[in-house]
């Protein structure tokens, strides 16, 4: 039987990415009730493999106990794509299908700081144009809730 393909999740962190990843199903039973791979190996191994502009690099072998787990691949270039696949073995089972390429670009601290800004800006921009509303509105430019005196009519 073959194992895979886990199901990969990715997402950026500053220089680094973050990398979800899920079990693949198994199809065994045991009284009715689906076993999960960490039921049935208690402990498997997986392979995470980088694909960048200058190729791909394997990361060191790395083993789990748990149906759902993250790492996170450090130590990236800020702004880069960076592609992720992975594998999971166990010892009786060497046969598996990785999982298909996930990509994303590792962000920078500067690209943190933008959204900072943006975010800063648009909060700001919003209490101006409340406080202008207010103040027209006081003044009685807009929405005046009192009609005019008798003798202006």
């Amino acid at each position: 039987a073959f194992l895979g393909p886990p199901e990969v999740n990715i997402s950026s962190c500053i220089n680094c990415i973050n990398v979800t990843i899920k079990l693949p199903t198994s199809y065994f039973r045991e009284n009715e009730k689906l076993l999960s791979l960490i039921d049935i190996y208690q402990e498997l191994d997986y392979d995470i493999t980088l694909k960048t502009l200058d190729g791909e690099h394997k990361r060191p072998h790395e083993k789990t106990t748990e149906d759902v787990f993250n790492t996170v691949i450090e130590e990236l270039y800020p702004n880069r794509n960076y592609c992720v696949s992975v594998m999971v073995t166990a010892s009786l089972n060497k046969h598996s299908i990785p999982s298909a390429w996930k990509c994303v670009a590792a962000d920078s601290v500067a690209q943190q700081d933008y959204h900072i800004v943006v975010i800063t800006c648009a909060v700001c921009f919003s209490l101006m144009l409340a406080g202008a509303l207010k103040c027209m509105h006081a003044g009685g430019y807009i929405l005046q809730n009192k009609s005019l005196p008798h003798t202006l009519v």
